[in-house]
């Protein structure tokens, strides 16, 4: 979830949004493979872990690419979909450039089609993983409800409306608000960023020239603010520099909770959570008590699961070209 991008700012993209990822019709529950694939979930465990072992960046990069394909047209593995010469899909997008390790998914569907051919969708693949991974670093487990569908469509440009690291709170609710969420939704999915790395571009607005009167961000712990300084100088020729969004990276924990109250939230969106009744207190509460973020942050994963879940997709042979 980290690097969320671009700006929702007007009623018209708020209904584009609502068209775009419609309410989930079809009926997903935690048993859907038991007949028709049982060594499904192992065989995408296996994939993950391995992958991990040999790349630690993995289990951050599957999170993201779950809420963002979830965030564009619903969980559908549309971010899957490589671009041709007629359509530049959502993984080219601007937002999307950065997302990475596609190739976990794709050994994962590899060893299912031999296992059980043209069965488990590669929406259902990614939904899994985004859960092992979390468990893997250290967080809670849950019931994947699986039976999701592949999508056939996947543009670039609906990436414009992912939820952006400068968005303050109304727009972030307004944005969830589109996908089904609530608030706590927000505050509870927000706590996936404990696994996150961010590139300097995403928050050096808040560095320098700020605003009238304030050099800094001003919510932002000033201490913590040089040390970003020093890590995205200007001019930057180090197009890798940037900063994990909390203190412990490879560990799923509420520290990045501890860190926004101590002013170290890397985003502004981060940030403003603290800055707004409406999500102060739960970002209070999950700063104090982990297994209270983890039961959160688990039902908000399983809700984020069912948005825009397909009737009449396919399940895709390769997650990267439409049947």
């Amino acid at each position: 979830m980290a690097a969320f991008a671009a700006k929702i700012s007007s009623a018209a993209t708020f209904l584009l949004l609502l068209a775009l990822i419609s309410p989930s019709k079809a009926a997903l529950h935690a048993h859907y493979y038991d007949q028709t694939c049982p060594q499904a979930e192992k065989i995408i465990l296996d994939s993950v872990k391995n992958a991990s072992l040999y790349d630690p960046k993995v289990p951050a990069r599957i999170l993201r690419m779950f809420f963002h394909d979830c965030f564009i047209r619903g969980c559908d593995a549309s971010i899957l979909l490589d671009s041709t010469p007629e359509n530049q899909a959502e993984k080219d997008g601007p937002p999307n450039i950065s997302v990475r390790s596609f190739y976990v998914i794709d050994d994962a569907k590899s060893k299912l089609e031999m296992a059980c051919p043209h069965t488990v969708s590669c929406a259902d693949i990614i939904a899994i993983a985004a859960r092992d991974v979390v468990t893997m670093s250290g967080g809670p487990s849950w019931n994947v409800m699986k039976g999701r569908k592949d999508g056939r469509v996947s543009k670039a440009n609906d990436t414009i409306n992912l939820p952006g690291p400068t968005f303050n709170v109304t727009q972030l609710i307004q944005s969830f608000s589109s996908r089904g969420l609530g608030v706590k939704d927000l505050v509870a999915l927000s706590g996936g960023h404990t696994l996150g790395f961010s590139h300097c571009s995403s928050f050096e607005t808040r560095l320098r020239n700020f605003g009238p009167g304030h050099d800094i961000d001003p919510t932002m712990n000033v201490e913590f603010a040089w040390q970003l300084r020093n890590k995205c100088p200007k001019p930057n020729k180090d197009r890798s520099a940037g900063q994990f969004l909390d203190s412990t990276s490879s560990t799923f924990d509420n520290d990045y909770y501890k860190q926004i109250m101590a002013g170290k939230g890397v985003f502004g969106s981060d940030q403003a959570l603290l800055g707004d009744d409406r999500t102060r207190g739960m970002v209070e509460s999950f700063s104090k008590d982990q297994s209270l973020f983890f039961r959160e942050f688990a039902a908000s994963m399983v809700k984020l699961g069912n948005v825009g879940v397909l009737e009449d997709g396919e399940v895709r042979l390769n997650c990267r070209v439409v049947n």
